[in-house]
């Protein structure tokens, strides 16, 4: 029987004992605090750690992005949402992007035209990333239930987080190495090692970043040199002391 034959029966029934997990990314459930403690209080088992690729793992399968309206409009204006998700594509088979917000505002914007947005996402859908459009944090609580219980339950899929696919070429390892800087990502870390050439040169240079780089303002490149230079002893302490408050 298929899992679209049973769905229906299926939502009505609550059994004991048969509450999906989700794993969350840790940088999301800081930023999304109404959807976790959501979660939480539909008695999913929601456990956070930091995922290279994806917002919510749902299962060994499937992995969620979720984005605002607004954070969509944005990353289409930065040109690196598609290469985004199609990296989390090539870890989980099946990618849905949860679009959380009133979707007709994109008419209001100056920046970007209605038909680049619904022109994005007719090129996310055909290459096989669904979009799902909530309209609050908590429509996008009760889609992300549903779905984990749908693939956990139904499907006995259990939620497994895959580690990233290796680099093909030393460059895109390059890209990699950079892109993890804070504030940098993809199409930074391109312009930066198209100017410095190699990452160990790029990073001697950091001061002349703001300079040099198209795009990058001292706001960034502060980022990164308290990344390079704080010691590391410093930073645990701090990051110690800030997980107690959260507790």
């Amino acid at each position: 029987m298929s899992s679209m034959e049973t769905l229906i029966p299926f939502i009505g029934d609550k059994k004991k004992g048969e509450e999906p997990t989700i794993i969350v990314d840790s940088r999301e459930a800081s930023s999304a605090k109404k959807v976790v403690n959501g979660l939480v209080e539909k008695g999913v088992n929601v456990k956070t750690q930091m995922l290279d690729k994806g917002d919510y793992v749902i299962s060994g399968q499937c992995a969620v992005e979720r984005k605002t309206v607004s954070d969509f409009v944005y990353t289409l204006t930065r040109r690196y949402l598609f290469e985004q998700l199609f990296l989390i594509k090539n870890v989980y088979p099946k990618v849905l992007l949860v679009l959380e917000g009133y979707l007709p505002v994109i008419y209001k914007y100056s920046s970007i035209q209605p038909q680049a947005v619904w022109g994005a996402m007719f090129n996310l859908a055909k290459n096989g990333i669904a979009i799902v459009n909530t309209g609050s944090q908590k429509e996008t609580v009760d889609f992300l239930y549903t779905a984990a219980k749908q693939e956990q339950i139904i499907d006995k899929r259990s939620p497994i987080v895959h580690a990233s696919k290796k680099c093909d070429t030393l460059s895109d390892a390059q890209i990699y190495f950079i892109a993890s800087l804070p504030g940098i990502g993809r199409e930074k870390a391109v312009a930066i090692l198209d100017v410095y050439q190699t990452p160990v040169n790029a990073l001697m240079n950091v001061e002349q970043w703001s300079k040099t780089v198209n795009g990058l303002g001292p706001v960034i490149t502060n980022k990164v040199k308290e990344v390079l230079s704080t010691p590391y002893e410093e930073s645990k302490r701090q990051l110690d002391c800030k997980t107690e408050k959260v507790k």
